[in-house]
């Protein structure tokens, strides 16, 4: 039951704000946003004991005789959407905890499986840290064949670019919501763009990406352009991806800076390094969750395929960037492999369990590749051990649905129905008689 400042706070801002709707936003398991508005008269009762709704419609929820479900609103998660009417009749929205009748969390809360792995870390007197970059794409409009905007590349600026003043229009409308903002720029494809957030802790974090997605599409959609996550919409250009720099904070002090160390890190940062590559290839499922994920990681474009770390080489699925005197608390790990479509809650929670298990068992971590990994001879990778991500969706459906680590971290709602829900996607997809073959078979078959 929401009490004390943050719902005064709540119906305090409803009144001075004049806020007439209330959108209650929630995920399911494949991220997508799902949303219902209230009116303000119907608020108090909301923040009190939640809103009832039938979960049987959302993907990997409830069966229909168990669908009773209650959106539960978070009342610090209270914003107004700048995008709608201000001054009169102005809308807010709320992120919701999904409870079952009885009012325990339901399993198949995206924000509940990550709540319970973040339980996790602190149990251990962790608090974890995530900052991730999501890229993304601009394009003329929705239908195919996409249509971009310029032909920039890395750091341009193009003049008269409209791509600038949408990233700026996107940047203030983040900060406007509260959300912080490190860095926007151009990307290395054309009309490809990227906005980095401030780091924060990992709940908050997944509540931003979320939003961010939405305000991203919402700007450019006011100016008649559609920008997409899609991880690999244009062939021969580079991929979307979102690498995720993550830390664990012992109180104040960064759980992977050691000052006496050859690459400034801990143990514990090493463990939870070791960690995360021995389980990538396992939780790969949901870092990178679509057929169109693995058209992206493929060598040659900049995304990684195969399980190394390193500190300056970037075709590595994990970076530790360079340390700076006086910078500590900075010490970070950055995984490369995500991309911007999938379930942040979701990804965020393996990921931590993976990292938390390399510290628990003790990994040990090999020494950095600084190498350009792509340009190896197979059988130098071979005998230096390194191995790589799944290849496509079917191999890492394989993987998941073995792994023990992916089925403790979503819990077993979660675990069985995004399997079930891949294994109908690849199934469509392998059906499907694409462009390519019909270009390369039909006038010579």
């Amino acid at each position: 039951m929401a009490s004390g400042p943050d719902k005064d706070y709540v119906m305090e801002a409803v009144r001075e704000h004049d806020v007439k709707f209330i959108r209650l936003w929630f995920t399911d398991i494949l991220g997508f946003l799902k949303s219902f508005a209230i009116t303000r008269e119907e608020l108090e009762e909301a923040l009190e004991t939640g809103m009832g709704f039938d979960g049987s419609s959302i993907q990997g929820f409830a069966r229909i005789d168990e669908s009773d479900m209650i959106a539960q609103p978070d009342p610090s998660t209270f914003t107004l959407l700048p995008w709608r009417p201000s001054g009169h009749s102005a809308v807010a929205r709320m992120f919701c905890d999904i409870l079952e009748p009885d009012r325990s969390p339901h399993a198949g809360d995206p924000r509940y499986v990550l709540r319970r792995n973040v339980k996790k870390a602190q149990d251990l007197g962790y608090t974890y840290y995530v900052g991730p970059e999501l890229e993304y794409y601009y394009f003329a409009s929705s239908e195919p064949p996409p249509v971009t905007l310029d032909r920039g590349g890395y750091f341009d600026l193009t003049p008269l670019d409209l791509a600038s003043d949408l990233r700026r229009e996107t940047v203030l409308t983040l900060e406007e919501m509260g959300i912080g903002v490190e860095y926007s720029h151009h990307e290395v494809g054309p009309s490809q763009h990227e906005i980095d957030l401030r780091y924060t802790d990992a709940m908050q974090m997944a509540d931003n990406a979320m939003t961010y997605r939405l305000v991203v599409k919402e700007v450019a959609m006011k100016q008649g352009v559609h920008a997409t996550f899609m991880p690999k919409p244009l062939f021969g250009e580079n991929g979307s991806g979102m690498h995720v720099h993550m830390s664990l904070f012992k109180g104040d002090k960064n759980a992977f800076f050691d000052p006496k160390d050859e690459y400034f890190l801990t143990a514990e940062a090493k463990a939870y390094i070791a960690g995360l590559l021995k389980y990538a290839p396992e939780f790969c499922l949901v870092t990178n969750q679509f057929v169109n994920s693995y058209k992206r990681l493929v060598p040659g474009y900049e995304a990684p395929v195969y399980l190394s770390w390193a500190r300056r080489n970037r075709s590595d699925l994990i970076r530790v960037p360079t340390y700076k005197p006086g910078k500590e608390n900075s010490t970070r790990i950055e995984f490369r492999s995500p991309d911007p479509a999938c379930n942040p809650y979701l990804a965020f929670a393996v990921m931590l369990a993976a990292g938390l298990k390399g510290i628990e068992d003790g990994l040990e971590l090999a020494e950095p590749i600084e190498r350009n990994i792509y340009e190896m001879p197979d059988a130098e990778r071979k005998e230096l051990g390194i191995q790589s991500l799944p290849a496509d969706l079917w191999e890492a459906i394989k993987l998941a649905e073995g792994s023990e680590l992916v089925k403790e971290a979503l819990g077993e709602h979660v675990f069985e129905s995004l399997i079930t829900d891949k294994k109908v996607e690849w199934d469509e997809y392998r059906a499907v008689v694409t462009e390519y073959e019909l270009n390369k078979y039909l006038p010579v078959l």
